[in-house]
């Protein structure tokens, strides 16, 4: 699925491997997610199991993990591959970029030997579905007002409190959760500690929350209540898990770029293809000088947004990207995707607002990027602190 604003590859994109690979996402999506598939999906409220395993199978798990642990040894240039054909696709709502490109990496960067031995070939297989769960009732983006807590009972924490918007919440089989320990104060108590959902007495998932957008991605709340979970189960040191996330929420921020400007082209091709087709007064509507100088300016915004991204990563490749530029990207793309899907529906007319056309399912789609992964206020607050 090639981009619609006509644009070479940068050098460090340009490898035959990763031509290769992205054939061969564009071809998994054409054939295991047809939009009926995918309609039946959002329907349920959630992806069917078997879309992971028929993933992994097709080599899309674990595409960042090493080899040696059932990784297939790839880098972020493979994440941003995986991402941007299934955005192009308008395929949102599995997450499974969020489970390699998201929460894998804490597990590779921070895990214990055998911690990575334990886990990471189950999240390569599909036997294990990952999720990170940070956001609680009441603290929003506010990381250092999380109340949930770990406490030390000889070699088990034991944990209670709650999460809520938990992507993959539903289907996770482990779960990174966020939690305070030691003291309990300050955002140096919080560790980093990994929930196995299976058979843990004391852990719940509440319910599949239902959404405006993204309906097929499993949106939970999580109840932990006196959860033992034994110390070999934290990630890196007690009290590092605020200095972790802070060191990998950039590489968060920019796969939601990159998903969002993959958003845009993905609502581009279809206002162009729609606009060559259907005839209003006589004439194609892209006849119309209106409709061409809209569609000049959402090209002409997408095109320097791929620039800045690109740039971001190639910067997040060389171990160079701050925070600051990540939420600069995250903030400034995924505005512009809400603005860019707006003016192309308008381009469809009355029938922009039929649930059966695919951009209204991309409005809906694109309104929460401008939230998760940190809002827009939030990003202008990091951007500001460096003014």
């Amino acid at each position: 699925m090639e981009s619609v604003l006509g644009l070479l590859q940068p050098d460090f994109m340009a490898a035959d491997e990763i031509t290769m690979f992205a054939d061969s996402v564009a071809r998994f999506v054409a054939d295991r997610l047809p939009p009926a598939r995918m309609a039946r999906f959002r329907e349920q409220g959630i992806v069917d199991r078997q879309i992971w395993t028929e993933a992994a199978e097709a080599g899309l798990m674990g595409i960042s993990i090493p080899e040696e642990f059932g990784g297939a040894g790839g880098d972020f240039r493979h994440e941003v591959v995986l991402a941007e054909q299934l955005g192009r696709a308008g395929i949102e709502g599995w997450d499974l970029t969020l489970h390699n490109a998201v929460v894998a990496p804490y597990v590779i960067a921070y895990g214990t030997q055998e911690q990575k031995e334990r886990w990471l070939p189950g999240i390569c297989s599909g036997e294990i579905i990952l999720a990170i769960a940070m956001t609680e009732p009441g603290t929003g983006s506010d990381l250092q007002a999380i109340r949930t807590s770990a406490v030390d009972d000889g070699d088990s924490y034991v944990i209670n409190g709650s999460k809520t918007f938990i992507t993959n919440g539903q289907h996770a089989d482990l779960v990174l959760v966020i939690a305070r320990t030691g003291d309990g104060k300050g955002s140096r108590s919080l560790s980093m500690i990994g929930v196995e959902t299976r058979d843990a007495p004391g852990f719940s998932r509440g319910a599949n929350l239902e959404k405006i957008g993204r309906e097929c991605a499993d949106t939970s709340e999580l109840f932990f209540n006196d959860l033992r979970v034994p110390k070999a189960n934290r990630i890196g040191e007690e009290g590092a898990g605020f200095s972790m996330l802070m060191e990998k929420l950039p590489q968060e921020r920019l796969v939601i770029a990159v998903q969002a400007l993959a958003g845009i082209e993905h609502v581009l091709a279809l206002t162009i293809d729609y606009v060559k087709q259907r005839k209003a007064f006589g004439q194609a509507i892209i006849d119309f000088q209106n409709t061409q100088f809209v569609l000049a300016d959402c090209k002409t915004e997408a095109v320097m947004a791929r620039a800045f991204v690109e740039r971001c990563i190639q910067l997040l490749l060389e171990g160079r990207l701050d925070s600051a530029t990540a939420s600069m990207a995250k903030a400034a793309v995924s505005e512009m995707q809400g603005r860019i899907v707006d003016r192309c529906l308008q381009l469809f007319g009355g029938y922009g607002y039929m649930a059966e056309y695919p951009i209204a399912q991309a409005y809906k789609d694109a309104r929460v990027t401008r939230i998760y992964g940190g809002t827009t206020e939030i990003m202008k607050l990091l951007i500001a602190r460096t003014l």
